[in-house]
């Protein structure tokens, strides 16, 4: 079957290839339970790590770990809001996939 979403003909096989590098690289950031939870509560809207730990049951340590990758990685920033820091989703290629998973693993054809 084909898929309707791909173009009729693909680019150069050396920008589909630079293409499938960036890809790799982002869904090996995602390819982390901890870290797709993360990003799943920040795709409602900015969070500070109590709310994330509170909301995930991921023990601090771990969580900030995480939060580092996923900072580091450019898929989060943060804000300083008084005493508590926030993270906020800021990739939007990451904020698309998010949604297709939730699409494809949580949304309401799943839970029938």
């Amino acid at each position: 079957m084909m898929n309707s979403n791909l173009p009729l003909s693909l680019p150069e096989i050396s920008t589909i290839r630079e293409s499938a590098s960036e890809a790799c690289a982002i869904l090996k950031i995602l390819a982390n339970e901890d870290r797709l939870l993360i990003l799943c509560q920040l795709s409602e809207g900015a969070k500070n790590v109590g709310e994330l730990e509170t909301l995930l049951d991921i023990h601090q340590p771990t969580l900030s770990q995480q939060l580092t990758v996923l900072r580091e990685e450019k898929l989060v920033t943060t804000e300083r809001q008084g005493k508590y820091i926030y993270y906020h989703l800021a990739s939007p290629e990451a904020a698309k996939i998010m949604g297709v998973l939730f699409e494809l693993y949580c949304g309401s054809d799943k839970n029938q």
